[in-house]
């Protein structure tokens, strides 16, 4: 995912809304974070922002004196680029580095620029100046008049119409917005919840590593006891409930008890976040009804795909229509074999018994141990994969390469160049994708640096990181879930979306596209976690050195389809929630709670338990605002192009060259509709109420949905 940095709304200058940027990674041996020299010590952020605000306040004295249409572009991405390598850079090493000190200058630094942004968002002279570019754009290449365009809009989405007092107010509320999302994400990870199991016996030992043990007075001790019993203590376990460990407890817990004590104490924090949930959509629908918006969700479509909240809502209403059917045929197998597994009469299903018993169903029918699944997927022979895959599909190799003295923020980081044997050097990837103590908790997609032409002759080439969170020992010791050899893949996606874009301006840089289609690359690319004819070139035996079984992904995709219309039906509800939260009035009387439990019976099968809030730690909530149905789009987005042009040979060196040069090459320097009709043909998008939605026929015959009663 996305996925998890934040994004402010005024966006011509906004970079942590397209993931991350580094500086050029030459091999010195001595250098600071990154290859950037400023950042050799933590209090180097406060320099590169003073450098960054100094150069970008010389172009825009340059800009005011109205030079060429091609010059004022030039300029304002020389700007960008020169805004977003510090914001970015500040960004990754928050979430990634294990020196306080660092994270904090980082922190201070990105607040900083961030603040610099308003500044510029709002500068009548940048915004003349484009206005005067677009007028000339007789004098602009295709891309340059569509980033002359993308600027003025993103001018205007910040306030620059507006008057003085309500500019002031929205650069006011901008910053507020800014860090009521920081403040989000931050009571995501300092509370996490907990929750305590006595006896020790519950616990399964399998998970006896996540827990900590603790003791409580015996109830065999009597207050008044003085003899012998009276010191006894029941021994138990405490488990912090935060989202993976609450999911091995609900997958693997037998006492369905504990699994709802788990459930309650997970989904009922951080309860700060309600706040902060209320206070951040009162701020966005303020910043909206003062640039004439009717909601939030009306301003951030308003550009996108959709276009508008009406667009978006029929979408998912079809979607929820579509997929409920087979959705209703999954849950009662599964009340059916709660039934059969308890051996009574079992009135209904709670939503802690979901991953216990569709986990049971799955392994009980595609005969699947996952232990056994784990054991081929270390993850040095998951990296392989990547490089496999790369390598077939684009015909480049991923080298391993030296880091210099300074320029990475843990051991364990690996830096890998991309190297086309006709083309040079593409770019450099950056992994860090083991877990630690202090690091945050997340799998992401970072761009250190984005690409743009410099000259006839010279290109700056993108630098990103893969960040992910895989437990394990040291390094050689990680072996992967299914599950997160598909996250990987995912992330890598984005990772070739903006290594293997060559656009003139940083502007539009790999994933710097509209939201509704940022996901496509990444949903396309988890396809290849799935089959056997790329799985079986990485996946092998820790012991034995075999290639993965063919049998054994049968089974894995066998379970995947048993339960795949209640994960989209999921999906859909996730998304709808984004869209109701960010089209409610703040006057309503209806808080944020009652609203995502009357979409849950709405829209699901499922029970909402009372006094759960599973809401104020769903971070997209903050980072998409309103953004959310894009995964949706991306996934029928991801459909059309497998079957279309991968599915029949998915290493095939044709099919990838396709993908690069109609798809990846062009970032957002070309219209999505385009992009997407030049590649699989016109049927993949269909236009409605003034927006495109995707096309779902073939998503539905992936998943088999219009088999469903």
């Amino acid at each position: 995912m996305l996925r998890a940095l934040i994004r402010t709304p005024a966006e011509p200058f906004s970079c942590a809304r397209r993931l991350l940027h580094s500086a050029t990674a030459s091999l010195v041996k001595e250098t600071g974070l990154y290859g950037f020299d400023h950042l050799k010590t933590a209090k180097g952020f406060q320099r590169m922002v003073d450098d960054a605000i100094e150069r970008s306040n010389e172009l825009v004295n340059y800009i005011a004196g109205m030079p060429s249409a091609p010059e004022i572009i030039k300029s304002m991405d020389d700007i960008s680029d020169t805004v977003c390598t510090t914001i970015d850079s500040a960004e990754l090493c928050r979430h990634t580095h294990p020196d306080r000190e660092f994270v904090e200058e980082a922190s201070r630094a990105s607040l900083r620029l961030n603040e610099y942004l308003h500044y510029l968002n709002s500068n009548p002279s940048l915004y003349h100046a484009i206005v005067k570019a677009e007028q000339n754009n007789h004098m602009l290449t295709e891309e340059a008049r569509r980033t002359a365009r993308h600027l003025r809009i993103d001018l205007e989405k910040g306030g620059i119409h507006l008057s003085p007092e309500k500019l002031d107010r929205v650069n006011q509320l901008n910053i507020e917005i800014l860090q009521l999302c920081r403040q989000f994400n931050e009571n995501i990870i300092t509370d996490p919840g907990h929750v305590d199991i006595f006896p020790a016996s519950h616990l399964p030992k399998k998970l006896h590593h996540l827990a900590k043990t603790i003791y409580r007075p015996s109830s065999f001790a009597s207050k008044r006891s003085t003899g012998p019993d009276c010191n006894l203590k029941e021994r138990g376990f405490r488990l912090v409930t935060e989202p993976s460990t609450l999911c091995s407890i609900l997958q693997l817990v037998s006492d369905a008890e504990v699994r709802k004590m788990a459930y309650i104490r997970g989904n009922s924090v951080p309860r700060a976040n309600l706040v902060v949930l209320d206070k951040l959509l009162a701020a966005r629908h303020e910043f909206a009804e003062i640039m004439g918006y009717k909601s939030y969700a009306e301003f951030a479509l308003k550009d996108n795909m959709a276009s508008s909240p009406e667009v978006v809502l029929s979408f998912l209403n079809e979607m929820s229509k579509t997929v409920r059917p087979k959705a209703e045929e999954e849950f009662k197998k599964i009340l059916d074999f709660k039934m059969g597994e308890s051996g009574q009469l079992v009135e209904d299903l709670e939503p802690w018994d979901e991953p216990y018993f569709t986990r049971m169903m799955k392994s009980s029918a595609q005969n699947l141990d996952y232990s056994v699944v784990v054991s081929y997927f270390s993850l040095p022979q998951c990296i392989e994969g990547l490089k496999v895959l790369a390598q077939s599909l684009f015909g480049v190799k991923c080298h391993e390469i030296p880091l210099g003295h300074g320029e990475s923020w843990h051991p364990d980081v690996l830096k890998l160049s991309l190297h086309h044997p006709d083309e040079g050097d593409l770019g450099y990837l950056y992994l860090d994708l083991k877990s630690r103590k202090g690091k945050h908790p997340i799998c992401a997609h970072f761009a250190i640096k984005g690409g743009r032409r410099i000259s006839e002759t010279d290109y700056q080439l993108p630098i990103v990181a893969l960040v992910c969170n895989f437990p394990g020992s040291n390094f050689a010791s990680v072996h992967l879930h299914h599950s997160d050899v598909e996250t990987l893949f995912h992330e890598f996606g984005h990772a070739l979306h903006s290594l293997l874009s060559r656009t003139d301006y940083q502007h539009f840089s790999g994933t710097r596209v509209v939201l509704d289609f940022a996901e496509t690359p990444s949903n396309l690319f988890e396809y290849y976690a799935w089959d056997y004819r790329v799985l079986r070139k990485f996946a092998k035996h820790n012991s034995t050195g075999d290639p993965i079984p063919e049998k054994l992904v049968q089974s894995l995709i066998g379970a995947k389809n048993m339960f795949a219309a209640t994960e989209l039906q999921r999906q859909v509800f996730y998304a709808l929630i984004d869209q109701a939260l960010h089209t409610m009035q703040p006057s309503s009387v209806k808080d944020t709670v009652s609203i995502v439990a009357d979409l849950k019976r709405e829209h699901t099968s499922w029970k909402y338990v009372e006094g759960t809030h599973w809401h104020t730690r769903f971070s997209h909530l903050v980072t998409y605002g309103a953004g959310y149905y894009s995964y949706l789009y991306a996934k029928c987005f991801a459909a059309t192009i497998w079957q279309k042009i991968l599915q029949q040979d998915p290493l095939s060196l044709a099919a990838g060259s396709a993908l690069r040069s109609k798809f990846l090459q062009h970032g957002g320097a070309k219209d999505p509709t385009i992009i997407l009709n030049d590649l699989v043909g016109n049927s993949v998008v269909r236009k409605q109420n003034g927006g495109i939605i995707p096309d779902i026929t073939s998503l539905v015959e992936e998943m088999q949905l219009s088999n469903s009663s």
